[in-house]
């Protein structure tokens, strides 16, 4: 008489398959699911910000766009900027939005490509006599900045001096508040997150802000998207392809035109 066959338990032999099936996905080069990219950025409306609770903005939509064509996942988190950048700068695969492109930026980044333009002044608040003739004048007035931020990096290179006549922070809305409370003089910032700050505030830009003088030195440059220099070419290469095809299908130009 024969012996019956005996099975293993049913959650035996699903443990069997499972590790089956785990070491068939090893075998299979791309079978894992893509590890989710890191993504840092600041409060820098209307480019990034945080609104009810999700990072939002222009930049935003246009990191989100590439990665869904990418078909990868991204970990975003909003941070203050000097963290955000410093970070970005030392760790590979950490992409940093909405950087400023300049020549002392140039070594420590590989660029993907450009989100925006930037018009950057140095603003006053409307009726305040500022009057400035040259960036020279500035330095007799108190100018709010963000640590790490361009305009603080440029400002630094022409002479002006933290705890002098810079007061560096880490939120550009803090620079607002101050400018209003006469605690700063001078804000520099890009108008057109200059002017968002302004009516998210509840206020008339026209009515509250004035330009003292234009910074033709950062204006005209780029907001891009951007990696450490250590990140590998390959992932550079992989995500600006990924925002030259959502500019050739028009998604880009969409979203564009979304937050004009």
């Amino acid at each position: 008489m024969n012996e019956p066959s005996v099975r293993p338990p049913t959650r035996l032999r699903r443990g069997w398959l499972c590790g089956l099936l785990g070491l068939c996905m090893l075998a299979i080069p791309g079978a894992r699911a893509a590890e989710p990219v890191r993504v840092l950025t600041e409060e820098f409306p209307p480019y990034n910000y945080t609104e009810h609770g999700r990072i939002t903005g222009l930049g935003t939509e246009l990191v989100e766009a590439v990665l869904q064509h990418l078909g990868l996942q991204g970990q975003f988190q909003s941070m203050p900027w000097a963290r955000a950048y410093e970070t970005a700068k030392g760790t590979p695969g950490v992409l940093l939005y909405s950087i400023l492109r300049t020549p002392e930026r140039e070594k420590h980044f590989k660029w993907v490509g450009l989100i925006a333009h930037a018009d950057y002044h140095l603003f006053a608040l409307a009726g305040r006599e500022v009057r400035l003739a040259s960036l020279e004048d500035a330095k007799r007035w108190q100018i709010g900045t963000v640590q790490q931020s361009v305009g603080e990096q440029f400002l630094l290179t022409q002479g002006f001096l933290k705890g002098q006549n810079l007061q560096s922070g880490v939120r550009n809305e803090a620079n607002f508040e101050k400018l209003q409370q006469g605690r700063i003089d001078l804000w520099i910032m890009n108008r057109s997150s200059a002017q968002h700050l302004v009516r998210q505030a509840g206020l008339d830009p026209q009515q509250t802000l004035a330009s003292a003088l234009h910074i033709p030195e950062l204006s005209g440059k780029g907001y891009y998207m951007a990696f450490g220099a250590q990140t590998p070419n390959a992932q550079v290469d992989q995500f600006r392809k990924g925002l030259e095809a959502i500019r050739r299908n028009g998604t880009a130009h969409r979203l564009e035109r979304k937050w004009q």
